[in-house]
């Protein structure tokens, strides 16, 4: 029994709610089946109607589509962005083998034996945008430069760590 405001699907015979938007228009409920068979119908009346017949046929309308499929090549070809999901704006990053155990466990001895650690080992792989900003934020340009200041940043950012958490260790420990 259908209460107010309800109406019957075209399609299913089920009893449903119209949407409040299209209320006056809403002939077939949400169900999967009966969307399509609406679909089926919308397109059945729209073909019905006479300046609608020969559309797809029209020599006109055939111009139309060819000159469209020629100015989006590739449209077809399942390639284009899925609805919702943004297009890339860069290329996908390529993958880089990794080392091999052995060549890590070398390369460890060998900056375990120097002095001070190069750039690179210091950083493990810097980004140039690190590099970059070490660069142009202290005036350097030459590698152990970049070395010796990173080395100095980080000391102070360990210093740093250690004081602030000695002072929360303190506060915490003070009733």
């Amino acid at each position: 029994m259908a209460t107010v405001g309800q109406r019957k699907c075209l399609c299913c015979n089920d009893f449903f709610d119209p949407d409040r938007r299209s209320a006056n228009r809403q002939r077939y409920c949400a169900k999967t089946d009966c969307r399509i068979a609406s679909k089926a119908a919308s397109q059945a009346a729209w073909l019905a109607k006479p300046q609608n017949i020969d559309y797809f046929r029209d020599p006109a309308h055939v111009a139309r589509v060819q000159a469209w499929r020629a100015n989006h090549l590739g449209y077809s070809s399942g390639k284009r962005a899925k609805a919702g999901k943004p297009v890339a704006l860069q290329d996908d990053l390529i993958a880089q083998a990794t080392d091999s155990i052995e060549e890590i466990c070398i390369r460890a001895e060998i900056t375990e034996t120097a002095g001070s650690a190069a750039l690179q080992d210091l950083l493990n792989a810097p980004t140039p945008v690190l590099a970059g900003l070490i660069a142009h934020l202290f005036d350097v340009t030459l590698q152990e430069d970049i070395a010796s200041t990173t080395r100095r940043l980080v000391q102070m950012g360990h210093d740093l760590i250690d004081r602030s958490r000695h002072e929360n260790r303190q506060t915490s420990a003070s009733p």
